[in-house]
């Protein structure tokens, strides 16, 4: 009676012991895909800096352009050459 006693829980032990290994499995399953959900998120969050340092050289551009075209306007207009005529001689 003793030895089938100890058989049956040994292996009630065993199936517990087996049971709660499922459990371990699924959470490493889980962290993979929360893994791979992070790199995901990762990458996104990259190509949205690439996004936003192209915008910020267009701007830089555009203001750059713009300064140009202030200097211009705000420097004074040099006088044409003045042209000889016949009168003048």
């Amino acid at each position: 009676m003793r030895n089938t006693f100890a058989v049956a829980l040994m292996l009630a032990a065993t199936l517990g012991l087996a049971a709660c290994d499922k459990k371990s499995e699924d959470k490493a399953q889980d962290a993979t895909q929360h893994a791979e959900q992070a790199q995901e998120k990762m990458s996104e969050a990259q190509d949205k800096v690439n996004d936003a340092a192209k915008e910020n050289a267009e701007a830089a551009k555009a203001q750059a352009e713009s300064n140009k075209a202030a200097a211009e306007e705000a420097a004074p207009a040099t006088p044409a050459a003045p042209v000889a005529t016949p009168e003048s001689k």
